[in-house]
């Protein structure tokens, strides 16, 4: 089995499966929403930029407004902060979580300071330190209506991470 290197960050983009497996955990809405009191606005597959309650969208502009926001907030943030070569799958991750947890919390996270310091293993653990909501542990609360998903989600980005087919 031949093993690829990692790729400077500047080179990498999200992936077709990326973007699919970041909406689908998304979730969809054809109206603006607050989902959870004392949250912000969100449409479509979580965009949360400009929203105005009372919009609507549909599957492929909600599809197409998640691909510029992911590229324009999200890619463009990343590669300011994290400075060390990634395999793709570690770079859709990452795109993923900086989504879900907003660009600038990601990159100061102990995620970036793990990656950047070379320390690949540590920081798809560190995902798991993501795992509150609101202040409630969403580990200890995985069929909470307030967590929703994020613990699965949590597990399965480590597990992507980590694992993830780069060879």
């Amino acid at each position: 089995m031949i093993k690829f290197p990692r790729t400077t960050i500047a080179a990498l983009s999200l992936s077709a499966s990326g973007l699919i497996a970041l909406v689908m955990s998304e979730g969809y809405s054809d109206k603006a929403i607050i989902p959870v009191p004392g949250d912000v606005p969100t449409i479509g597959f979580g965009s949360t930029r400009n929203v105005r309650m009372g919009e609507t969208t549909n599957p492929i502009a909600a599809l197409a407004r998640a691909g510029r926001e992911i590229n324009q907030d999200y890619e463009a943030v990343l590669k300011r902060c994290v400075t060390a070569p990634l395999y793709q799958h570690e770079y859709d991750v990452y795109v993923d979580m900086a989504y879900n947890v907003g660009a600038h919390k990601f990159c100061s996270s102990t995620i970036v300071r793990r990656v950047n310091s070379g320390d690949y293993e540590g920081a798809c653990e560190a995902i798991l330190m993501w795992k509150k909501y609101k202040g409630l542990d969403c580990s200890l609360a995985v069929n909470s209506r307030i967590c929703g998903g994020i613990w699965t989600r949590r597990l399965k980005a480590k597990a992507e991470c980590l694992g993830g087919a780069h060879d």
